[in-house]
């Protein structure tokens, strides 16, 4: 592990000197930024309030019953030592920047929202302190109360050192553009922090309607609404509609981190611009322009060459950001995609660890 971090260290000064044509890509340290982190005392906190949650209906939920097996990927959310590190090592990766996947349950009461996110973020925080070598840490935040949410963003970063904040779905079913929000991400600004957006499950309604079929099974149907494509084209929505609620305009600043790919919305940013041109929506930029500048994106273990090329061509190599979505997605070709891709040896340092290194400012945090 020490050897790993003493690499990145060198590794990091030769890029400075733009020593980077002889850099093998096989051995280069990863950074990588979407990767997950719960533990059992933060389940047990949202459990105790399962009671009040609204029971899926429909096929939905005979396909929960499927979801609620997946143990094995709890184990890995929890276990650092003898799961994640080792993972880690095997693959190359030098640093993760944990998140928590799913930290307060909608229905959890707004008060007791603000307890939870606390404890999870001290929580998390030990994790970090008992490996400063290998992780860092976005916030999780108590959304059902703005003003202590944009508190405990600004404790977790300059208290516990937190380099980042990362947002799950919705709140109660209401999305970040409304007004009552703006006081989270204006203090994210003004600590000069990232916002990476991440999917959760929708309402089992919508999943009835739109991917649950009679043709196939409501397994299908599930992964099909959820981390197949449904809970995708939602934070792809979401973002969309922070767009378009203009603030970017009103925080330059600001800046957001999607996973998987930007999560479909960017292949129709043409259309959007055509579409909603600036005489419609009142904004400053076309739309595109805030996807190009103020968005960086991440492939969240999808490994495709048509994804990176057309990244590349849409926003350039210095806003793509290397992850993994660990431990829900594992893939070998993580450690050597890179390498094989047609790039240049600075495009190539600068995904695999040059640009988390800038956004999050993890030089400074060290």
């Amino acid at each position: 592990m020490k050897l790993i971090a003493a690499l990145a260290v060198l590794l990091t000064a030769s890029c400075r000197q733009n020593n980077t044509d002889n850099m093998d890509f096989n051995t280069l340290p990863l950074i990588t930024i979407e990767e997950h982190f719960t533990s059992q005392e933060i389940i047990d906190a949202n459990a105790g309030y399962a009671y009040l949650k609204p029971k899926p209906t429909g096929r939905m939920a005979e396909a929960m019953k499927f979801f609620g097996s997946r143990r094995f990927i709890g184990e890995r959310l929890t276990d650092i030592e003898k799961m994640r590190l080792p993972h880690m090592d095997s693959l190359g990766i030098g640093m993760q920047l944990l998140s928590y996947t799913a930290p307060i349950d909608d229905v959890v009461p707004a008060d007791e929202a603000v307890r939870i996110a606390r404890r999870a973020n001290d929580i998390l925080a030990a994790q970090v302190a008992a490996h400063p070598d290998r992780f860092r840490a976005m916030a999780t935040l108590p959304m059902a109360d703005p003003e202590a949410a944009a508190a405990e963003l600004e404790r977790c970063v300059k208290d516990l050192g937190f380099v980042g904040v990362l947002l799950t779905g919705t709140c109660k079913g209401r999305f970040y553009d409304e007004p009552e929000f703006f006081p989270i991400f204006e203090k994210a600004a003004e600590l000069d922090v990232p916002v990476y957006w991440h999917p959760d499950f929708v309402d089992s309604d919508i999943i009835n309607y739109y991917y649950m079929s009679d043709s196939y099974s409501p397994i299908v149907g599930a992964e099909l609404g959820s981390a197949g494509f449904g809970w995708h084209i939602d934070v792809g929505i979401h973002v969309a509609r922070m767009v378009l609620s203009g603030i970017f305009d009103k925080l330059p600043n600001l800046k957001f981190v999607t996973g998987h790919w930007g999560e479909d919305i960017p292949a129709f940013l043409e259309r959007m611009d055509y579409m909603l041109d600036q005489e419609k929506t009142g904004l400053k930029k076309k739309v595109s322009d805030y996807y190009k500048e103020n968005i960086w994106y991440t492939p969240s273990g999808i490994m495709s060459e048509m994804q990176l090329d057309y990244f590349i061509k849409l926003v350039g190599a210095d806003h793509i950001i290397w992850s993994e979505d660990y431990p829900y997605l594992k893939d070998v070709q993580l450690r050597f995609f890179l390498d094989k891709a047609d790039l240049t040896p600075e495009q190539k340092y600068a995904i695999a660890r040059g640009n988390a290194e800038k956004l999050y400012k993890l030089k400074e945090n060290e």
